[in-house]
């Protein structure tokens, strides 16, 4: 049945998943979440419904990625909420302008840097401890269970890095190269001795130019780089012509904000989204993703989850 707004439990709004999965580890059991973009949505251009707007009504919490990217969902947070609910930019707050990312598909000139700093485990991790240090100011009476799921959850992300860095020592150096349908990985490849070479996807979303194809087409034959990444949420039929022309395989699996399984499986988690690029990209550069065999991407805490995904 639904909780009533005052029956005293935090209640927590989210919006990428892998947002919605940090959150849902450190509240667990007890806050009440719900994410409101749904998986496999580009979250660059997501306007939330009308009817977003009462979740946001009612949350204390409202925990947004930033960077500029839900800037839709970010407005409405503005409008609706309660005066004493609490705004968490994530990506704000983990990083100062000075440390802002510009590429390819977030070009300096628009003055929006790269938004997807979770796909660099550690800063993951940064943004795991602003949850819980907001959810322990917020709900006192809660603050040590946070704090415990915190530390679990720091256990596994760090272990999470160690056994990715472990896996990429196996890729071969030359092959340490990464060129993918959107700039999605920023500051995942200089933490693992990545060079990326490339992404397809301008700012704007649109296909690339013939001239920026071709550009691409001869750095993967210049690099000799044996494979290049896409994603089952922007298929690409341009993708598989640069990996054809310039002589590489194309391999459409990877992830930055779409959870692998569905809720309520092992690997549906920001932990299981993780292990499974490693496993899908280390592989086709010609590593061997061993290390990660073992690694647990489950819930780090007790009992049932509080957390609704939207359908």
């Amino acid at each position: 049945e639904e909780q009533s707004p005052d029956d005293g439990v935090l209640r927590v709004v989210t919006t990428v998943s892998p947002i919605t999965s940090l959150v849902e580890n450190i509240g667990g059991s007890r806050i009440r979440l719900d994410g409101i973009i749904p998986e496999g949505t580009n979250s660059h251009t997501f306007s939330p419904s009308p009817s977003v707007a009462r979740v946001m009504a009612e949350a204390d919490l409202i925990v947004l990625n930033g960077l500029f990217l839900e800037e839709p969902s970010l407005e409405m947070a503005r409008a609706n909420k309660k005066s004493d609910a609490v705004i968490l930019a994530l990506g704000d707050a983990a990083t100062s302008p000075e440390e802002w990312v510009f590429d390819f598909s977030f070009p300096e000139s628009d003055g929006h840097p790269n938004p997807h700093l979770w796909t660099s485990p550690l800063l993951a991790l940064k943004y795991a401890e602003l949850i819980r240090d907001e959810m322990v100011a917020l709900d006192a009476p809660n603050a040590d269970y946070y704090r415990e799921n915190y530390e679990e959850l720091k256990a596994r992300i760090e272990d999470l890095d160690r056994r990715i860095s472990a896996a990429f020592q196996t890729v071969p150096v030359e092959n340490r190269k990464l060129l993918t349908y959107h700039d999605s990985f920023p500051l995942f490849a200089p933490r693992y001795g990545l060079e990326i070479i490339g992404a397809v996807q301008p700012s704007d979303f649109r296909e690339p130019s013939a001239r920026e194809v071709a550009r691409l087409i001869d750095q993967v034959r210049e690099t000799g780089v044996p494979a290049i990444f896409g994603s089952e949420v922007f298929p690409s039929p341009v993708m598989r012509q640069i990996a054809k022309e310039g002589g590489a395989e194309f391999i459409d699996q990877l992830r930055d904000d779409d959870l692998p399984g569905s809720s309520g499986d092992p690997r549906h988690s920001y932990l299981g989204l993780m292990l499974t690029n490693i496993e899908v990209m280390v592989p086709a550069l010609g590593g061997t993703a061993d290390a990660m065999s073992g690694f647990d991407p489950g819930p780090v805490f007790e009992g049932a989850s509080g957390a609704k995904y939207p359908q």
